[in-house]
């Protein structure tokens, strides 16, 4: 396969639904700037900081509360009018916050917006390996997707700033609502492919709890947590830090701090296009791994003396560390799981990875604030290690898709021993072993 059949852009499905990605990433930066705006037009200097943080708090925890119980409300409704109509329901929220002059009046529009981004994001997630489903494709697919989301935390503020030249702050919800147009447009004229998804069989409780399910069964899936929960703990402290390092270390927060973030990004970037062939020369779980110690062992060198280039460098460390951990995730979830299932194990997806910086932002802020910067990294990087450890020993290095396993309880005459036929008393066979109602755990199956 050339290398022009297996890029993603190649594919008109893939073309619009990345459009929209943008469109859809643009305008949740421009809220979050907008957010952050009216923070500080509400509580001025003195209050600014604590009422952002209880927003993004909001934020975390309608991520980590709503996403599974979202993927349960839409399954077995059409993937495209729900896509359209979350995108409508976020662009009509932002129309209010413009005229929001009280913690709470923002707080609960905010919590209804991010709500609503929890049931949007993993079902867009979801119908990406549907539209690509040769796997080299997908995993260049990610790649596209994750500079896509740096692009926007590096270019938000930039377009955010040129806009205010123009309009006044609280009406960049405004223009953030325009951005959310060009999302719907996109997804109208994409051509969906087929929804594999179950129609809604079943109580609410469990389709809700199905990805969870799923995820708590199958080793690369406990691993996959573990190895971006090994990630937030010190990218937390970048995360949250970097602006007091631009105006501790570098002497001017104002100036440095998006020069010290542009440079972050730029290694994201140079990460997330080396993925691919990295994932191709070890494994995902050994890039993975690689990525979590590579961006704890950068972390060590807060303690020299680096000056202003070696800051930069730093960071561009620290953003290809955390493209190599993360960009690899959705083909871990596409390889775990039936394309019934995925959206329910994207939902899980989202609402661990999100629990696990919901833990890491504070955490990184406090130990900074009582222990000091250079410890703070210090310490958090020793949890990365521990965390990134004890996910190789939940992930196994053999890890193959197809697993040989035995069916005993199953009539000779089952529709799954037509499918994969089986041989012996006990029907025993392989296949690519999903977590699923006749596949319940992982015991009694081994490597084909």
């Amino acid at each position: 396969m050339t290398e022009t059949r297996i890029s993603p852009i190649a594919n008109p499905s893939f073309r619009t639904l990345f459009a929209g990605q943008v469109f859809s990433l643009l305008a949740i930066g421009l809220m979050t700037v907008a957010m952050s705006l009216a923070a500080y037009r509400i509580g001025g200097a003195e209050a600014a900081g604590q009422i952002l943080g209880f927003l993004l708090a909001v934020k975390m925890v309608a991520y980590v509360a709503i996403a599974p119980l979202a993927e349960a409300l839409f399954a077995g409704r059409p993937r495209k009018r729900v896509m359209i109509g979350l995108d409508v329901g976020r662009m009509l929220l932002l129309l209010p916050m413009a005229y929001a002059d009280q913690t709470w009046q923002i707080a609960a529009l905010a919590l209804v917006f991010f709500a609503v981004s929890s049931g949007f994001t993993p079902l867009f997630q979801s119908v990406i390996p549907d539209v690509l489903p040769e796997e080299r494709v997908y995993s260049r697919a990610l790649v596209w997707s994750r500079i896509a989301y740096t692009l926007e935390s590096v270019l938000s503020p930039v377009i955010a700033a040129m806009v205010l030249q123009l309009v006044a702050a609280q009406y960049l919800f405004w223009v953030a609502a325009l951005a959310f147009t060009g999302s719907i447009l996109a997804l109208t004229i994409t051509r969906f492919p087929p929804d594999a998804r179950d129609r809604g069989k079943g109580p609410f409780l469990a389709r809700a709890l199905n990805g969870l399910r799923i995820y708590r069964h199958t080793p690369r899936l406990r691993g996959l947590f573990l190895l971006n929960l090994a990630l937030s703990l010190s990218m937390g402290w970048v995360l949250v830090n970097s602006v007091v390092v631009a105006s501790t270390r570098l002497g001017d927060a104002e100036r440095h701090f998006p020069i010290l973030m542009a440079f972050y990004g730029l290694g994201a970037a140079i990460g997330a296009v080396a993925v691919p062939r990295v994932v191709e020369a070890l494994d995902e779980r050994r890039a993975m791994v690689t990525g979590a110690l590579m961006h704890a062992a950068l972390g060590l060198l807060i303690v020299l003396p680096l000056g202003y280039a070696g800051h930069m460098a730093l960071w561009t460390g620290f953003g290809l560390a955390a493209s190599l951990v993360l960009t690899p995730g959705g083909l871990v979830i596409a390889r775990s799981a039936r394309a019934a299932d995925r959206p329910a194990v994207f939902a899980a997806q989202f609402s661990l990875s999100h629990a696990g910086w919901l833990l890491a932002y504070p955490l990184a802020g406090e130990l900074g604030a009582r222990a000091g910067l250079e410890p703070a990294l210090l310490v958090l990087s020793g949890l990365t290690v521990g965390t990134a450890l004890l996910a190789t020993r939940v992930w196994p290095a053999t890890d193959p898709v197809r697993r040989e396993h035995d069916h005993p309880e199953l009539p000779a005459d089952h529709p799954h021993l037509r499918e994969a036929p089986a041989h012996g008393p006990r029907h025993r066979h392989a296949h690519a072993f999903h977590i699923d109602d006749l596949h319940p755990d992982w015991s009694g199956s081994r490597p084909a």
